[in-house]
């Protein structure tokens, strides 16, 4: 038995005027053409599901992926003008305006949201062939902030079919980033050469009652990474906050550094610096060239010289170039006759982090004596 009829949700045109839909209202102003064939009323708003559902009107065997199914997730991925599709065989594809196909002979696929899409692992592993690492690590932390998958389940997925962006890139997601500028702020200063900042701790006040959370910081050594969007300072409210935090902060011996997007996109070598150097005043002492080396994905105006400042699709090549070079190599320093060496390279596992975290306290608490 067939649905009753809905002019409120897409429909393919032959469906319409079956249904008692003249000719000249389906070709009206009053309905929306999609894909040629599939209509929807011109008042309904476009959603990414009802345009993907629309797609699968005219293409029933194909199921939703790539950027659009990251979309339906409400994960952050670069915007694309078509729908992605993808099917099993490549005789299965229909030319047609506003589609994209893919050819995927077992893709891993659920139904989410009524219709048939890729898995969250597998839109990872198959946009692992469209993004750059930077982008690829930016959806993978979307994803998990919003529980489509956790970290474990990408690196299982990535291990077991994916290539090798998408393995480099899984071990890079984490749980807890909430913006694509906190997760690019964090790869910036882990392939410069600095420990990775831990994401989200939860500072609690004397009574042991949550007060602040921290987007990024070094807890052993008293240091808060902030990333700081133009909206804070268009809020008053906001920037109240900002201040009495800042306050709170300092006044039990934190350090709290504010990093904006040009501080990311134009001068990030220098934004290395600047952390590098708040570090060293807590007792990590990381040396850095004044200039950026040859090929770092941390290229700035200031180091330079006074060139224009490298844009951020430029940013995020040479940020890819140098990780694919050492991706097996530790984020985390090394210790050597006493001072802090390291290979700037992105790949991580628990024994790193484990001892290099040792090595960070083990400063902390000589500093405090």
């Amino acid at each position: 038995m067939s649905e009753p009829f809905d002019p409120s949700v897409p429909f393919l045109r032959q469906d319409g005027l079956r249904a008692g839909l003249t000719k000249h209202a389906l070709d009206g102003p009053g309905f929306r053409r999609l894909f040629g064939s599939v209509r929807l009323p011109a008042s309904v708003t476009l959603t990414a599901l009802l345009l993907a559902r629309a797609a699968l009107l005219v293409a029933p065997d194909a199921v939703i992926s790539h950027h659009s199914a990251a979309r339906l997730y409400g994960a952050v991925v670069p915007r694309s003008p078509l729908v992605h599709l993808t099917v099993r065989r490549a005789q299965d594809r229909r030319r047609r305006e506003g589609l994209e196909w893919h050819v995927h002979p077992d893709p891993a696929t659920w139904v989410f949201g009524g219709i048939r899409v890729t898995t969250p692992a597998q839109t990872f592993l198959d946009l692992a062939h469209d993004l750059d690492l930077v982008a690829l690590v930016v959806l993978g932390d979307s994803l998990v902030h919003r529980g489509r998958v956790t970290p474990g389940q990408l690196v299982d997925a990535a291990q077991d079919r994916g290539s090798a962006r998408a393995r480099q890139a899984a071990l890079l997601v984490r749980r807890g980033a909430e913006s694509p500028m906190e997760t690019k702020v964090r790869l910036l200063l882990v392939l410069a050469g600095l420990p990775e900042p831990r994401v989200q701790v939860t500072l609690v006040d004397e009574e042991g009652s949550p007060r602040y959370r921290l987007d990024l910081s070094y807890p052993e050594l008293k240091v808060a990474i902030e990333y700081d969007g133009r909206h804070h300072a268009e809020d008053a409210g906001q920037w109240g906050h900002d201040i009495d935090r800042r306050e709170w902060l300092d006044g039990r011996g934190w350090r709290l550094v504010v990093v904006r997007s040009p501080d990311v996109h134009a001068t990030p070598w220098a934004t290395v610096r600047r952390i590098a150097g708040v570090l060293a005043s807590r007792g990590f002492d990381k040396p850095l060239p004044p200039r950026a080396p040859a090929g770092s994905p941390a290229t700035s105006r200031s180091s330079r010289g006074g060139p224009p400042a490298e844009d951020a699709p430029q940013t995020r090549r040479r940020l890819t170039a140098q990780v694919r070079t050492c991706a097996d190599e530790p984020i985390w320093p090394r210790v050597s006759s006493g001072r802090h060496a390291h290979r700037p390279c992105l790949a991580r596992t628990p024994s790193h982090d484990s001892a290099a975290r040792q090595t960070v306290a083990r400063l902390a608490r000589a500093r405090r004596r």
